[in-house]
């Protein structure tokens, strides 16, 4: 089971690439800056929430994992 707060700094750090990598790109396509940034900055955001919620539903959930035995 992973912590929470793992679960968090992996969003951050994730988001954080996205954050980039959607940014150059919607610049590339608008044309703006500040479109771009505003787009990625929603996008980082509400990404960063679903991924946290995904993760946490998924730490419930056993298939595919393999208990190791001491």
């Amino acid at each position: 089971m992973e912590s929470k707060t793992r679960t968090i700094v992996k969003a951050i750090s994730w988001q954080a690439l996205g954050l980039l990598t959607t940014s150059a790109l919607a610049w590339i396509y608008t044309g703006s800056i500040g479109n771009a940034l505003s787009l990625a900055g929603t996008a980082a955001i509400s990404g960063m929430i679903f991924f946290i919620l995904h993760e946490r539903v998924w730490d419930h959930i056993g298939w595919g994992r393999q208990r190791i035995s001491s």
